[in-house]
């Protein structure tokens, strides 16, 4: 079987080995739960764990409640520093 050439550029772009499933991300219990209505609200469309919820996430960033991102930075998701400088440049 030929594979398209595209398949192969979408595949050296996402860094993964043919026939290699995108790894998803795993979410804390308690981010789940601190987040569950800023994910109804900005992401809701995108599946629990993908890559697509996280990168929805982080686009929602300022919209974000406090809380959603006090239990991000605890768990490490986002630094503080990350958060701050986000707070400064508006995004």
């Amino acid at each position: 079987m030929k594979m398209d050439s595209r398949f192969l550029v979408a595949i050296l772009v996402l860094g993964l080995s043919p026939g290699e499933a995108p790894a998803q991300h795993t979410y804390s219990k308690a981010v789940q739960k601190a987040c569950a209505n800023d994910y109804k609200q900005h992401c809701g469309q995108y599946g629990i764990e993908t890559e697509a919820l996280r990168l929805c996430m982080d686009r929602a960033g300022q919209r974000l409640t406090k809380t959603c991102v006090d239990a991000l930075v605890a768990d490490g998701e986002v630094s503080k520093q990350e958060v701050e400088r986000r707070k400064r440049s508006g995004r």
